[in-house]
């Protein structure tokens, strides 16, 4: 066996869609009572550590850990110099990218960065922050927060910096997007020494491919049917295929039976138009992991 590669997981919001995204693409992690920081893991590899997602890159660039899964806007935030291994579209709700986005108040009468001039914003990025100050010109007292922001404007701060994937705690708070600074989704990263490390390098690109797999099937499904063999171009006609269907022979020549890769939004239409088409003993089946 090769030595061990130190994982940096997200603690927080991201972490059981993490733990449920390794699960799917064939690693389970597991919580032992007493050791919140060190889930364990069946992969003997693998030491991960659970560590707020602000702190990953930090870590990584300093080769305390090996890689680890943190978002873009942490990345950019702390100036880390690593590699990234791949992009890995998930957040906490949906797999949209989430938006770190000035926000103030709806009647404040702030439109842009530029009616922040002396004025104060609160923020856990402090370094994006005053980066995206400087570039247009504006000077502004930014603060850092534990958090927690929305809570602080008007009666502290002027305006926040914040990430958001709904907007939905914003407008809660009555609290309009000015701007956008970024647009991050999370990013499995390495620092230099670990990714020359040629067994860590392999371990790494196979992680990779079976999460992207297990994050390309969350939103397809399989489709198997038999098709009586005359109205097999009508049948393919109607297929939405991610490659062309594999078709197999029957013992009753008159019939194939039809397998197929689609997206699942597109199953609630497809199937009665196939019935309707001919197709019969049709059979729709999760996917677990998709590698194209």
């Amino acid at each position: 066996m090769n030595g061990k590669l130190r994982l940096g997981i997200p603690k927080g919001s991201l972490q059981e869609s993490t733990f449920a995204l390794f699960k799917r693409a064939g690693w389970d992690f597991r919580m032992s009572s007493g050791r919140s920081y060190h889930p364990t893991c069946d992969d003997l590899e693998l030491e991960p550590l659970l560590l707020r997602p602000q702190e990953i890159p930090r870590y990584v660039e300093q080769g305390i850990l090996d890689a680890g899964l943190t978002g873009k806007d942490w990345v950019e935030d702390n100036g880390s110099d690593v590699v990234e291994v791949c992009e890995l579209t998930y957040s906490k709700v949906t797999r949209n990218p989430i938006r770190v986005v000035l926000a103030a108040p709806n009647d404040s009468g702030i439109q842009s960065i530029k009616d922040l001039q002396g004025k104060r914003i609160a923020t856990e990025y402090v370094r994006l922050t005053e980066r995206y100050l400087e570039k247009h010109g504006v000077l502004a007292q930014v603060e850092f927060s534990w958090g927690a922001c929305e809570v602080k404007v008007p009666e502290l701060v002027d305006a926040i910096v914040v990430n958001t994937e709904t907007g939905s705690s914003l407008r809660a708070h009555n609290l309009k997007i000015v701007e956008v600074l970024t647009i991050s989704t999370t990013r499995l990263i390495v620092n230099h020494s670990a990714w020359a490390t040629e067994w860590k390098h392999q371990k790494l690109e196979d992680m990779a491919l079976l999460l992207e797999g297990a994050l390309h099937a969350e939103r397809l499904v399989g489709l198997k049917m038999n098709v009586p063999r005359e109205k097999l171009a009508e049948i393919q006609a109607l297929l939405p295929a991610l490659r062309n269907p594999t078709i197999s022979p029957l013992s009753n020549g008159d019939w194939v039976a039809l397998e197929i890769i689609v997206e699942e939004k597109t199953v609630r239409d497809l199937l009665p138009n196939l019935k309707r088409k001919g197709a019969e003993g049709i059979v729709e089946y999760p996917l677990n992991k998709v590698i194209y």
